[in-house]
């Protein structure tokens, strides 16, 4: 196997269509992140994105996308904002997962979610979890007659705030696909709002992540693209999301609320009409990633599974570096297998978003108003 490193940005118009023909041709592919786009557009903005293309006598036989920092250090690409990540090459195709490390100039390479029971990180594996899905292949119907099977009492409650939300606010419309840029600036500060409440790092504070965000927005080919809804009730916006989707599949990414309508829960209301636009447009799954959130136990008809491992190759930057990531790791994992823990963590992680909402506004009551007042 020969094995050449480039940068996504420098493959030509063949090995781009190659890539996306072994997409196609294995299910478990299926994921905008694992899609050449996404890589492209990286490497436009980060300049520790590569591509490893795998090539044998028959030509091309896969690629391995990925970013290398200093020492060596290697992560999927997108790292924490991405939530699949993998070899794009046939089912079957196994290496030595050290060589590539090597030829990739990697000393070592940290997973989470890495496309479960590829052949060549497969050994490397510490743990499968799963991925909750909506999948519509068999119609929006009988999804939504398996969500009232999970909880028939969280859908009533949902359908009963949905009915209330447009009484008293206006009557409820989703657009779907929106390409209106102002729409989804509206929606990223919602998330940045969101972010601050409940005590975690403000994506959007990068530049970088809002000029990705934007640039996956104006994407719309047949094959990928990104996706934004935004449910309104009248003419005035209440929630919304921003996702990437394949042909077949869409991500959830970024979903967010306007606080104001709270006791509507519009976040759930606004999952079940894009659940419906998504189906109604020809998609057969949402994938709504993997922990965190109690709704997307009952609005799953299915699953995927991802895996967490660590390969790394014999050297002090891989020793320095597994004894900082470990811990974490094991508490992290802990954490999202215990509900009451996670539940307590999230309590913590709010009681500090608005400790340092409090401070900020009493430091700089007219920068804090503008910050959270967008949207």
């Amino acid at each position: 196997m020969n094995i050449q490193v480039v940068r996504p940005g420098e493959l030509g118009d063949s090995e781009r269509a190659r890539w996306r023909e072994l997409q196609k041709a294995d299910p478990s592919l299926d994921n905008p992140f694992l899609s050449v786009e996404f890589a492209v557009a990286m490497d436009r903005l980060r300049d520790y994105v590569r591509v490893a293309v795998l090539s044998d006598g028959n030509g091309i036989a896969g690629f391995f996308p990925y970013e290398r920092h200093s020492f060596g250090i290697g992560k999927p690409l997108g790292g924490f904002l991405t939530t699949c990540h993998g070899l794009i090459a046939a089912p079957e195709l196994k290496l030595d997962a050290k060589a590539l490390l090597r030829t990739c100039k990697l000393s070592v390479f940290d997973f989470d979610h890495l496309v479960a029971g590829q052949p060549t990180f497969a050994p490397y594996e510490q743990d499968v979890r799963p991925a909750p899905v909506m999948d519509f292949t068999s119609g929006f119907e009988a999804w939504i007659d398996q969500v009232k099977a999970n909880s028939p009492k969280n859908l009533k409650t949902v359908r009963y705030k949905e009915r209330k939300l447009g009484r008293e606010q206006g009557e409820l419309r989703l657009a779907w696909a929106s390409a209106d840029p102002e729409v989804l600036r509206t929606l990223l500060a919602w998330k940045s709002d969101q972010y601050r409440r409940t005590g975690r790092v403000d994506r959007f504070a990068q530049p970088w992540i809002v000029e990705l965000t934007e640039m996956m927005h104006a994407e719309k080919s047949s094959d990928f693209g990104g996706v934004l809804t935004m449910l309104y009730a009248g003419d005035v916006p209440v929630a919304g999301h921003f996702g990437l989707r394949t042909a077949t599949t869409l991500v959830g990414w970024f979903p967010a609320y306007d606080t104001e309508f709270a006791r509507y829960s519009p976040g759930i209301v606004h999952h079940l009409q894009m659940a419906e636009a998504a189906a109604n447009d020809g998609l057969h799954m949402v994938d709504m990633g993997k922990g965190g959130k109690e709704y997307k136990d009952w609005l799953k008809s299915g699953v995927l599974y991802v895996a967490e491992g660590r390969i790394s190759r014999p050297s002090a930057t891989a020793a320095v570096h597994w004894i900082g990531r470990t811990p974490f790791n094991k508490a992290r994992t802990i954490v999202m297998d215990r509900p009451s823990l996670y539940k307590a963590a999230d309590r913590v992680l709010k009681g500090f978003g608005r400790v340092r909402t409090s401070v900020q506004q009493q430091e700089s009551p007219n920068v804090v108003k503008e910050a959270s007042g967008a949207g």
